[in-house]
């Protein structure tokens, strides 16, 4: 955990006052505290992480579970209005804006996308579905992507386009 959070204040640029920043730290805790074996020593962790999750939530609008994978340098360039889905997965060297959900097609329906490294997200993109989106992949501002997309492609519009670079 605090091998990350290290990266994590590296990718911050130093800066305490970064709400990317802030929900980083308490996913990183969100993850740990699966690493405690015994349920009863885990109770009061879990109930702290909830705590902080929910505050983190109304302060800076982002919901970023514990549950979803993130890979390394994970950055949360512009906070307010990102939702995440628990099963998604990133990579490492992912960049997302504000506005940006990340979660399910349908109620009900199991499949979040899986995002891949080098990954830049515009601000207000929606990324629906059990997706999976290629290695150093741009998606422009507000596209919506419902379908997979290559390595090294560009996605903008809705439905979103694939452009190749």
């Amino acid at each position: 955990m605090f091998e990350n959070i290290r990266e994590d204040w590296q990718t911050y640029q130093h800066d305490i006052t970064r709400q990317g920043l802030w929900v980083m730290l308490v996913y990183r805790f969100g993850r740990w505290r699966y690493t405690i074996k015994r349920r009863w020593i885990r109770l009061p962790f879990s109930f702290l992480y909830k705590a902080l999750y929910l505050f983190i939530q109304i302060i800076t609008s982002i919901e970023l579970p514990c549950e979803a994978k993130v890979g390394k340098r994970f950055t949360i360039e512009h906070f307010g209005g990102i939702i995440v889905s628990g099963d998604s997965v990133f990579g490492d060297d992912v960049v997302i804006r504000n506005g940006v959900t990340v979660g399910l097609k349908h109620t009900g329906v199991r499949g979040s996308p899986t995002i891949g490294n080098r990954v830049d997200i515009g601000a207000g993109a929606k990324l629906l579905g059990p997706i999976h989106i290629g290695d150093d992949v741009a998606i422009g501002a507000n596209a919506v992507v419902i379908k997979d997309i290559p390595s090294h492609s560009i996605a903008v519009g809705i439905p979103a386009r694939i452009i190749q670079r």
